[in-house]
């Protein structure tokens, strides 16, 4: 009798910045089931949120200072050198937009998900990773285009918002 192949799940990676971006990013976890996800941050204190899955910190970078995007970028990059993953889904900010550059690179498919804080436009970060992502995600309505960023929702509760 032929033994049955165990069927591979994708490897995702999971990333974002602190404090809003990673909590849109839980809000969105349930869309990970059937992989094999890791999930990076900036906070070693939330591998608490994730205990149950693979968890890495990585540089923060932020637009003040040179050397930390260079520490965040380098990072990311060793991460996903590592990690190989398949997808990459990401909700900002810096280290988000160097894993979507830097996946594209290595042939990750790529999905960038701007903050629900960015009513007016998309965010600085979203508007440079949209030409890496494959998917470009807002979470208001009115800042769709043609070429992207496309609405499917947004992950707060308040539907009336977007």
């Amino acid at each position: 009798m032929k033994a049955i192949a165990k069927q591979k799940k994708p490897r995702l990676l999971a990333i974002s910045s602190a404090g809003g971006h990673w909590i849109q990013l839980l809000r969105i976890r349930s869309a990970f089931d059937g992989c094999d996800v890791t999930y990076a941050t900036v906070d070693d204190g939330y591998a608490a949120d994730v205990e149950h899955s693979r968890f890495v910190r990585i540089p923060n970078g932020n637009l003040w200072s040179v050397w930390s995007m260079m520490r965040s970028a380098f990072g990311v990059w060793c991460l996903l050198l590592k990690l190989r993953p398949e997808v990459v889904v990401t909700t900002g900010a810096a280290p988000g937009y160097f894993a979507v550059m830097f996946g594209k690179f290595i042939g990750a498919r790529t999905v960038w998900l701007d903050s629900m804080a960015n009513a007016g436009s998309l965010s600085a970060s979203g508007r440079k990773a949209m030409r890496f992502s494959d998917l470009c995600l807002t979470q208001w309505r009115h800042l769709t285009g043609d070429d992207g960023p496309h609405f499917r929702g947004a992950v707060f509760n308040n539907s009336a918002l977007a």
